[in-house]
C-alpha cells in the first residue's frame, strides 16, 4: 500500500493521474516536497505503472479505488456491482500480485528467511505435553 500511495504522489507531481484513474488532469495543488530527482520520480511512476499493468482489469478497479482513491471496502463493492466479501478476498490477493511483481521488478526486497524454529519461547511448559486437567489438580 505505501508503494501505491507512493505512486499516487509522484505521478501527480510529475504531471500525470494514475494510469489507473484516467489520463486527463490538471495541476491543481502540488506539494514541494521531492523525494530524490524528478528523473527518479518518473522511473518510479513507469516501473509501478508497469506493474499495475500485468494485473487483471478487477484487479485493476480494487486498486484503484481502495488504494488509490479511499474507497472503503463497502463502497468499492457498491461502485463495481459485487459483494462485499468479494472485494474483502480479492482485494489482498490484488495486494500480494502487486507485491510478487514489485519483488520481481526490484522495488521492494525481500527480507531475509529467519529460523523460527530455533526462537525460544518463553511461554512453553517444561514437558512436550501438558495435560488438560494439570490446572484443576495444582500440578
Amino acid at each position: 500500500m505505501g508503494i501505491l500511495r507512493r505512486y499516487q504522489r509522484l505521478s501527480i507531481e510529475s504531471g500525470r493521474l494514475p494510469s489507473l484513474l484516467g489520463r486527463e488532469f490538471f495541476r491543481t495543488q502540488v506539494t514541494t516536497y521531492h523525494a530524490g530527482t524528478f528523473e527518479d520520480a518518473v522511473i518510479f511512476v513507469h516501473d509501478v505503472a508497469r506493474g499495475l499493468a500485468q494485473l487483471g482489469a478487477f484487479e485493476h478497479k480494487l486498486i484503484a479505488k481502495i488504494a488509490l482513491q479511499d474507497y472503503t471496502q463497502n463502497e468499492t463493492a457498491r461502485v463495481l456491482g459485487c459483494r462485499r466479501r468479494t472485494v474483502g478476498r480479492r482485494f489482498p490477493e490484488a495486494l500480494d500480485q502487486m507485491t510478487d511483481i514489485f519483488l520481481a521488478a526490484g522495488l521492494l526486497v525481500r527480507l531475509p528467511v529467519t529460523d523460527v524454529a530455533r526462537a525460544e519461547n518463553c511461554q512453553e511448559g517444561e514437558i512436550d505435553e501438558i495435560d488438560v486437567s494439570a490446572s484443576e489438580h495444582g500440578k
